[in-house]
């Protein structure tokens, strides 16, 4: 089995392969497939992520889940051990925050219990629905505080693999699309 850093460079080289524009196009059937899922359809309230450049995109997405009436939250990195959870409201009400990544400005929410989805990015998944993150900790730590939300993992078909090496920190997602 390979080492979890020995992972995350093989990914990073099949990312390579592919433009920013080609990993969009990529997305569109993932993120289909995630907006029609019957967990999202009853959700009143998503955890959600605003992709960065090398992961499924997920801006239009979020648009479109608010749209339709769903309450979005997306992470906000506090420092090098946490993060906290802000609602979305609209694209121009977000700032530049750590790791590059844009992040909703306001008041932190901290109801977890009534988070019916997270959908959660990772490096890769396994056949166990493990994930590999980029190695900071930060959803494993988050996402033990969010017991009852069902979590699902989206990610492009060449970030899945056999398996990745798991402790008893690393919190699985229910389910890979």
């Amino acid at each position: 089995m390979l080492r979890k850093e020995e992972i995350r460079q093989q990914i990073k080289r099949r990312k390579r392969q592919f433009t920013e524009e080609q990993l969009r196009e990529l997305s569109l059937a993932i993120i289909d497939r995630l907006l029609g899922h019957p967990r999202i359809k009853k959700a009143k309230r998503i955890l959600m992520y605003y992709s960065l450049p090398d992961e499924v995109y997920t801006h239009e997405a979020i648009i479109q889940l608010v749209n339709e009436g769903k309450e979005v939250f997306l992470p906000v990195v506090l420092d090098n051990f946490e993060m906290e959870l802000h609602k979305f409201s609209r694209k121009d009400n977000m700032s530049e925050g750590a790791f590059n990544i844009m992040e909703p400005i306001g008041h932190k929410y901290t109801d977890f219990d009534s988070i019916d989805v997270a959908v959660i990015p990772a490096i890769a998944y396994d056949e166990k629905n493990n994930r590999l993150g980029r190695g900071k900790g930060y959803y494993d730590r988050f996402l033990s505080k969010i017991p009852l939300a069902y979590k699902i993992g989206i990610c492009f078909d060449f970030q899945k693999i056999t398996d990745i090496p798991a402790d008893n920190n690393d919190v699985p997602v229910d389910e890979v699309i």
